[in-house]
């Protein structure tokens, strides 16, 4: 399928599991290659919750980088097929496209792999991308990108 635009802002990433909402939050604890990131309740503190999507580039069609909205430049990486937040260089950040499917969307890294949410508190995987309702996320605009961005 072809990759559908995302208007960059800030965003709440909707994970479709069983039971109540649940968001795509980065821990507190970093870990072997920074903070995993898992699916959670949501919590009222935005600090883990609140992320900025923005291309890597602004050209059509350019893929996009996530990273925490309230830090500088903590943002989504990926080691050993597991998706993680670390604070590194930009370039170094993990680059996504997102497919529409049905109820919502697919997040596709730059090797075509889909994330997917196991069950609440698991850390968030990279597999081959298949139709599971464990794939599909739904993006829910918070804001513009903050001015000082």
């Amino acid at each position: 399928m072809a990759p559908v635009p995302v208007r960059p802002g800030i965003y709440k990433i909707h994970a479709h599991i069983i039971g109540p909402t649940s968001l795509l939050t980065a821990t507190e604890y970093a870990v072997k290659h920074g903070a995993p990131v898992i699916t959670d309740r949501l919590n009222p503190l935005p600090i883990e919750q609140d992320w900025l999507i923005e291309p890597t580039e602004h050209v059509p069609g350019a893929p996009y980088v996530v990273r925490l909205a309230h830090h500088d430049k903590a943002g989504l990486v990926i080691a050993e097929d597991k998706l993680w937040v670390n604070s590194v260089e930009r370039t170094e950040l993990a680059k996504f496209t997102f497919e529409r499917v049905i109820g919502g969307l697919k997040i596709l890294s730059e090797n075509g792999l889909a994330l997917r949410a196991g069950h609440r508190g698991a850390q968030i995987t990279l597999v081959k991308p298949a139709p599971d309702f464990q794939e599909t996320w739904t993006l829910e605009f918070v804001s513009p990108p903050n001015e000082e961005e």
